[in-house]
C-alpha cells in the first residue's frame, strides 16, 4: 500500500519509513495517508492483522501482540433507561492488556519502530502510555525509556516499573519534555512513541473500526471522547473516515471532545472560536490522564472539530466523580479521565443537546484501578458482624430501616 506522512497543517509530505513525528517546518503533527483503501476486514488475528487493508505494513509481527483491542461495546442497562436514551453504549477500553486504550497505539507504533530497525523505544507519559510502552517494550525485547514528570503520583510508578524499563523522572515543563524527548531520541537512536506519533494515532483508529463492526456497520450519531493530547481523538475520527472511504459505512458520527475544567486548552479555544490552543497555566484536575496544558495535537483537533461539526466542552471534577459512581452502576470502573464522557453525556441530555433516539457511544479510556486514590472521597458503609450474627445481619439489610 502506498503511504506517506503529511503535515496536518501545512500539507508538507514525508516518505513512509522516515522516523519523523512532527513537521520540520510548522512543528505540527504528521498523519499517515494512503492511496485507495480496500474494504477488507479479516476475522482473526491482532488488530493490525484483522485490519491489514488499512495499514502499510507488509508483514505484521503477531509475537509483539499482547491481545490488545477487541474490547466490548457494552449497552447501558441502567443509565440509558433512567435518562430516556434508547441506545447508550460504553466502548470499554479498560479491558486492554495494560487497562487502557494506549495499547492499540503502542502495538502499532512499535511495529513501525521495528520496521525502521530501532532497538530502543520510549515515551513521555504521566501514566497510561508509560505502562503500555513499558509492557510492549518488554515483550519485544527492546531497551525502553520512560520519561515521567517529577510530579507523577507515587501510586503510578510501580505499575510502570514492573516491566523493567529505564524509568527517568524529569523536572521541568511537560510540553518542553515532549520536544526534548524527540531531540534525545534523534541523538541516541530511540523511537519515541509519544501521544500523537503518527502510528500511535493509526492504532487508535481501530476503536472506530470495532464500533462500526459491533453496531453492524450502523454509524452512531455521537462518539464522546476524553481528550488530552488529541491523538486518540484524531485516530478515532480517522477510523470512521477511512471506513467511509472504503465504502463500509455511509456516514461519520459527530465527535464530542471532553476536557476537565481545570485543564481545558482545546475546549476553551473551541468555545472562543480560536484556531490555536493556548497553554493552560497551573492546571489542576483529578482527571490527571487528560491534564495536558499544551496538547501537541490541540490545533489539529480544533481543525477536525470544525470540519466534523463536533463539539468540545468541559466538566468539573465534581461531575467527573459523580459520573464515576454512576458508571459503577453499569458494572464499569473507570479512572476519572475515563468518566468525563459520562459526565458530559449527563449534561448534554439535561440541556437537550442529546435526544432520546440518538445512538451514543462513550469511549471509556482507562481503568479505575490505575487511580485508586480517586475513591478517597467515598464514605463506604460497611456492616460488621460475627459469624453467629451473619444471618440476622443479612435479614436486617433485606428488611431495610424501620
Amino acid at each position: 500500500m502506498e503511504c506517506q506522512l503529511i503535515c496536518t497543517q501545512c500539507g508538507k509530505r514525508y516518505a513512509f519509513g522516515e522516523p519523523r513525528l512532527r513537521c520540520d517546518g510548522c512543528r505540527e503533527p504528521l498523519e499517515a495517508i494512503y492511496g485507495a483503501l480496500r474494504a477488507e476486514v479479516k476475522d482473526q488475528g491482532s488488530i493490525l492483522r484483522r485490519f491489514k487493508a488499512f495499514y502499510p505494513f507488509g508483514e505484521v509481527s503477531e509475537t509483539m501482540s499482547l491481545g490488545e483491542g477487541a474490547t466490548p461495546l457494552i449497552p447501558s442497562s441502567v443509565l440509558g433507561r433512567r435518562w430516556g436514551i434508547d441506545a447508550l453504549y460504553f466502548k470499554d477500553e479498560t479491558q486492554n492488556p495494560t487497562w487502557s486504550f494506549k495499547d492499540r497505539g503502542t502495538f502499532c507504533g512499535i511495529q513501525y519502530a521495528i520496521s525502521l530497525g530501532y532497538e530502543r523505544i520510549g515515551t513521555v507519559s504521566t501514566g497510561n502510555m508509560a505502562a503500555s510502552v513499558a509492557a510492549y517494550g518488554a515483550k519485544a525485547g527492546l531497551a525502553t525509556f520512560i520519561l515521567v514528570s517529577a510530579g507523577i503520583p507515587a501510586e503510578k510508578i510501580k505499575p510502570i516499573a514492573v516491566y523493567g524499563p529505564h524509568l527517568i523522572r524529569v523536572e521541568g515543563d511537560y510540553h518542553e519534555l515532549y520536544d526534548e524527548s524527540l531531540r534525545a531520541g534523534d541523538r541516541h537512536g530511540i523511537y519515541f512513541i509519544n501521544s500523537d506519533a503518527p502510528f500511535r494515532v493509526e492504532g487508535s483508529k481501530t476503536i472506530a473500526f470495532e464500533i462500526c463492526e459491533q453496531l453492524h456497520f450502523q454509524v452512531p450519531d455521537y462518539v464522546i471522547i476524553p481528550v488530552s493530547s488529541g491523538g486518540n481523538f484524531r485516530g478515532i475520527l480517522k477510523g470512521f473516515e477511512e471506513f467511509k472511504s472504503a465504502g463500509l459505512i455511509n456516514g461519520i458520527p459527530k465527535l464530542i471532545a471532553v476536557q476537565a475544567e481545570g485543564c481545558a486548552p482545546i475546549a476553551e479555544a473551541f468555545e472562543r472560536r480560536r484556531e490555536k490552543v493556548r497553554r493552560v497555566r497551573n492546571p489542576k484536575t483529578i482527571a490527571r490522564a487528560i491534564e495536558n496544558p499544551y496538547p501537541p495535537s490541540g490545533n489539529q483537533v480544533l481543525r477536525k472539530l470544525k470540519e466534523n461539526g463536533g463539539l468540545a466542552l468541559t466538566v468539573s471534577d465534581e461531575e467527573i466523580l459523580d459520573a464515576q459512581n454512576l458508571m459503577g452502576q453499569e458494572g464499569i470502573f473507570g479512572q476519572p479521565a475515563a468518566c468525563a464522557p459520562l459526565a458530559a453525556t449527563k449534561r448534554l441530555i439535561s440541556n437537550g443537546y442529546l435526544k432520546p433516539r440518538d445512538r451514543i457511544v462513550l469511549v471509556i479510556t482507562g481503568a479505575g484501578l490505575k487511580v485508586p486514590s480517586s475513591l478517597n472521597h467515598l464514605d463506604v458503609p460497611v456492616i460488621s458482624t460475627s459469624i453467629g450474627g451473619l444471618t440476622e445481619a443479612i435479614g436486617k439489610v433485606i428488611e431495610g430501616p424501620c
